[in-house]
């Protein structure tokens, strides 16, 4: 599939998928929202795909909605909202596969929040994040105003989307926001390193507990109890689990295939 405004490649197990729109600090229009949609489509149904990294090009992650398409084509924000970020953030959240954000610069409004909603945020240090959506009078969207105050709690929340303060990749580290902050020159190597870790581990295993985290808040203890017996017999059924115990006994370095 050819791609205007996203770059993707796959190599060694790893997608990376690259917004693309630089003049325009990656800030998302129709188009670039629906080729990042179906770039998720694709390492979904993809069994050789066992992570998948989402970064930016140039000085930014995202900068979020593009206002000028907004404005020139005279579209209801909520129209924008249910086009382009509720289908991204909820595609992001079901993939099977653990994501990396890769924050390389700015991360702004729905740009931030889609990094937030990943599984692992590694960010640089010359990065930052910023809940813009009340420098223009709107409302946090993108899943932020679930997901912000499940990492770093209300109080904090509240004041980052109301307020709309930068926030450094590494205050963003320190309050539990984000996986990780590294230096600019250390940063793609970092990423590199990181994503071929998780691309050799169980990667169905991983995609069980993703599905146990996303309703751990909403299910009661007996609810997740279950949950968590159903998806460990999912697991203890795996070719990855008998390699595992395999390796174990065997006392050498499991080979997972992510099956």
């Amino acid at each position: 599939m050819e791609y205007q405004f996203i770059s993707y490649s796959l190599e060694n197990n790893i997608a990376k998928i690259t917004l693309n729109r630089p003049e325009v600090l990656n800030s998302f229009n129709f188009q670039m929202a629906k080729e990042l949609q179906d770039a998720l489509d694709e390492v979904n149904k993809n069994d050789e795909v066992r992570v998948v990294i989402i970064t930016g090009t140039g000085k930014a992650f995202s900068a979020g909605q593009d206002l000028s398409e907004a404005i020139n084509l005279n579209t209801e924000l909520s129209e924008i909202v249910e086009r382009n970020y509720i289908p991204i953030v909820t595609k992001i959240r079901n993939l099977e596969k653990p994501v990396i954000a890769a924050v390389n610069g700015v991360a702004a409004g729905a740009g931030a929040n889609i990094a937030l909603c990943c599984d692992f945020v590694i960010a640089s240090k010359e990065a930052y994040f910023i809940q813009a959506f009340s420098k223009i009078g709107l409302v946090p969207d993108s899943g932020g105003t679930y997901i912000l105050p499940r990492l770093i709690g209300l109080a904090r929340s509240t004041s980052l989307m109301m307020l709309g303060n930068k926030l450094s990749a590494t205050d963003a580290e320190n309050l539990g926001m984000i996986f990780k902050s590294t230096e600019e020159e250390d940063f793609d190597v970092f990423v590199r390193e990181f994503s071929a870790k998780l691309s050799e581990m169980p990667t169905k295993a991983l995609a069980l507990t993703k599905k146990l985290l996303n309703t751990s808040f909403e299910n009661s203890f007996e609810e997740q109890l279950e949950a968590e017996k159903n998806a460990q017999c999912l697991a203890g059924n795996s070719q990855d689990y008998r390699e595992g115990v395999n390796a174990f006994l065997e006392k050498r370095k499991p080979i997972f295939k992510g099956k």
